[in-house]
């Protein structure tokens, strides 16, 4: 029995802009963001979803919303979808970042596996993480279609471990666009299937973030 996950990364918000490290920051939708919204809620209308799963930060939770107008599903937030948290690196600038920590910034750029801010989440624990929760989500819908709503860089460690299997595979997946889809089924037999990643052809060009970070 095959359950079908469409994995949706929040629309724009204001670390994407700046941009800032948000991490577990609570932060924001931009004008963007809410336009991306729009093109997002119509690319789903016509998609029949059994449930809906998002992160609680308000930018995940609004994005899930917007899905959810023509579904009026229950839905059911999940704190094990949050993001990374960034601990001293979160609300910095990311060009800031760059020139302070050289030697982190190109850990987090080159070999993302491998990082972990001062004082926030080794990565290891974010690909855990959402190994766990995503198989928990799996086992509770068999047979279903679901909606997942989180965050880049937890999306990539699932990602990751879906391609590949380890997280050292993380530094390949690269990272979707805001409200970009990805979309995984599951069968308790042969286990985890990709099917497409990071589509966000839903959006016209000028409705693209400009540096998804």
């Amino acid at each position: 029995m095959v359950t079908t996950i469409y994995l949706i990364r929040h629309a724009e918000a204001e670390g994407n802009v700046v941009p800032f490290f948000q991490g577990s920051l609570d932060t924001a939708l931009t004008e963007k963001g809410e336009q991306q919204l729009e093109y997002l809620a119509e690319r789903f209308r016509e998609i029949p979803l059994d449930a809906i799963y998002f992160s609680p930060y308000q930018r995940a939770r609004m994005t899930a919303e917007a899905v959810n107008r023509y579904h009026n599903l229950k839905m059911i937030p999940e704190y094990d979808l949050r993001e990374l948290n960034g601990g001293s690196w979160e609300g910095r600038r990311i060009l800031d970042l760059r020139e302070e920590y050289p030697k982190e910034f190109q850990v987090w750029v080159e070999h993302m596996q491998d990082f972990q801010a001062p004082n926030g989440d080794a990565m290891t624990e974010v690909y855990d993480r959402m190994r766990g929760i995503m198989q928990k989500i799996a086992d509770d819908n068999p047979g279903k279609t679901v909606a997942v709503f989180t965050h880049g860089c937890a999306l990539r460690n699932f990602l990751s471990y879906v391609e590949s299997g380890s997280i050292a595979g993380l530094p390949a997946v690269g990272w979707g666009d805001n409200s970009a889809v990805s979309l995984v089924e599951y069968d308790s037999e042969s286990g985890w299937k990709l099917i497409y990643k990071n589509d966000s052809s839903h959006l016209p060009q000028d409705a693209h973030t400009a540096l998804p970070v």
